[in-house]
């Protein structure tokens, strides 16, 4: 979180907000997103980010969309943080170990991030459809 509000103050930033690793829908659905959204969707974890939420249509989808960058990232970082003390752990101490935390950390920290991606895509969908909407009516 701390690296995520360093690197929101730099230019740098926007390039990372665009970031698309599974642009594909089909491999989005072999990979399981599908399945992953069904579990955020339906269990304790809706609770977890409520600024990501669309509660009515009046919401600013902007300001969601980046509340969502803020949760990718810091979740990209954490996937590249735990990366580096699971390979530790599996080097040094015991390869099963290091490949379990591999397995959680694919599932609590990329995941999320490939599951944001899809959701700012769908949000950058409703936010052109809002501005010509916009642009229509003036």
């Amino acid at each position: 979180m701390i690296l995520n509000s360093i690197l929101l103050k730099t230019e740098y930033y926007k390039k990372l907000s665009n970031l698309n690793f599974a642009t594909n829908k089909t491999l989005n659905k072999y990979i399981g997103i599908e399945q992953f959204k069904w579990i955020v969707k339906n269990t304790f974890f809706k609770f977890f980010n409520q600024k990501i939420k669309l509660k009515d249509k009046k919401v600013e989808l902007t300001e969601i969309r980046k509340e969502m960058t803020i949760a990718e990232i810091s979740h990209l970082i954490g996937f590249i943080f735990v990366i580096f003390f699971a390979l530790y752990k599996g080097f040094m101490h015991n390869y099963l170990f290091g490949l379990i935390i591999m397995i959680v950390n694919v599932f609590m920290n990329l995941y999320p991030s490939l599951l944001q991606q899809e959701n700012k895509r769908r949000i950058d969908k409703l936010i052109k459809r809002q501005i010509k909407t916009v642009a229509n009516t003036v």
